[in-house]
């Protein structure tokens, strides 16, 4: 694994805190690099993606796919990566399956499930409590675990995570669209839009 090389975003004791309007007041805070202390090379670490959120967020924002290859070695750099599990929606669109085989070559355990389509056309796909669930379950083997999401709604995970087994919780997603609670509760950030396109795929 290559080392972490980009910036990220540290919790400061002295209780600085993101704020959640703008994205430029939230990515001004990105600016501090991991210490070497916090990262080394016995720690264990499990790395756990939610693909829809990081698939919509590259979309809207840049009109552009993920690099999962480049996250996933920015994220965990000299570290000993435990499992890495990539949760995807299946709802069979071309080259789906091209794409869950791409993960999987990367090197993701994926988990999928089916969209839901209900009575009246409505639509859902989320991972969110089988994420929580796997990452709560695996935490007792882990020193480090990194989510890969902006979803405001894992924040609970994060800090229960934290208190409850004594992880250390890293949040990895695109900083213009991540949750800023979800972001402060952190123990560090990694900002994929701070990447110079690294984590995108053009074309």
């Amino acid at each position: 694994m290559v080392e972490l090389a980009t910036t990220v975003h540290e919790k400061r004791e002295s209780g600085h805190h993101l704020q959640s309007g703008s994205s430029s007041s939230r990515s001004s805070k990105v600016a501090s690099t991991v210490s070497s202390a916090l990262q080394h090379s016995e720690q264990r670490v499990g790395v756990f993606v939610d693909v829809q959120n990081l698939y919509y967020s590259a979309k809207n924002i840049y009109n552009s796919k993920v690099n999962f290859r480049n996250i996933l070695k920015a994220a965990v750099g000299s570290r000993k990566l435990v499992r890495a599990i990539a949760y995807v929606i299946r709802a069979d669109v071309k080259d789906e399956q091209n794409f869950f085989d791409a993960l999987e070559n990367i090197g993701f355990e994926v988990k999928s499930k089916d969209l839901q389509v209900f009575f009246g056309g409505a639509k859902k796909g989320d991972w969110d409590i089988g994420i929580a669930m796997d990452s709560i379950e695996l935490a007792s083997k882990l020193d480090t675990i990194i989510l890969v999401s902006g979803d405001g709604d894992f924040q609970p995970l994060v800090q229960h995570l934290r208190r409850a087994f004594g992880c250390r919780v890293e949040v990895v997603a695109f900083g213009k669209s991540a949750s800023s609670k979800l972001v402060e509760e952190a123990d560090s950030f990694l900002d994929l839009d701070s990447g110079s396109g690294k984590f995108l795929l053009r074309g």
